[in-house]
């Protein structure tokens, strides 16, 4: 059985490899969402990533897939299973000679008042990114106006009309839009400059 799984494998893994490099040619992105759970084929899919973004809840409940910390004073104390899944990642990516890719970490569903708990999650955060060397960026926050846009098949960018809301626009979707493009902007730009050769050209192209 165990040769046969090994086999199915193989075949899946040759199969995704294979879809995602014909998708690479006619497209500029391919996003991929991976399951929550830990399969052969999500550390592969890690594997092929340029860009690897991993949104997190803006809790400890959250922050458990990536590391642990103390109960009195929460600092870091070490790396769970999903970090440990990224690195595993790494390994494969080094093994076939290919670039690291850029792993960025969004804080989602950030509440827009300051707390305790906001602040701890925040510092254990920055702790955690130097060990397991990602980037961390500030995602969206906790916003009534992100579940409307949802029934409507309508997300923040997209141009809000009248019409396509069924009601004026307002502030809130302005504030949702530009969270949106500046988010957007941090990830693109951040991947840019990890992968902009030295060189004074490139580095023209890149700004």
């Amino acid at each position: 059985m165990s040769g046969r799984s090994s086999e199915v494998e193989t075949l899946g893994r040759s199969a995704l490899a294979e879809i995602v490099e014909r998708l690479g040619r006619s497209h500029d992105f391919v996003v991929i969402d991976c399951p929550g759970h830990d399969t052969y084929l999500t550390t592969f899919t890690h594997s092929l990533a340029n860009t690897l973004i991993t949104p997190l809840n803006d809790s400890f409940l959250d922050f458990d897939v990536l590391g642990t910390v103390d109960p009195n004073d929460f600092k870091v104390t070490g790396i769970s299973h999903y970090s440990k899944m990224v690195e595993e990642a790494r390994r494969q990516r080094s093994a076939h000679d290919q670039p690291a890719f850029e792993w960025v970490v969004l804080r989602n569903r950030l509440s827009t008042l300051g707390s305790r708990n906001k602040r701890l999650v925040g510092e254990a955060l920055s702790e955690l990114a130097k060990t397991l060397n990602f980037r961390l960026v500030d995602g969206l926050a906790e916003r009534v106006i992100f579940r409307e846009f949802y029934p409507r098949g309508l997300t923040a960018v997209d141009d809000a009309s009248q019409l396509a809301l069924g009601s004026r626009p307002t502030m809130s979707h302005v504030t949702a839009r530009l969270e949106m493009e500046r988010l957007m902007t941090a990830i693109m730009l951040g991947h840019l400059v990890a992968r902009r050769p030295e060189s004074s050209d490139a580095s023209r192209d890149a700004a």
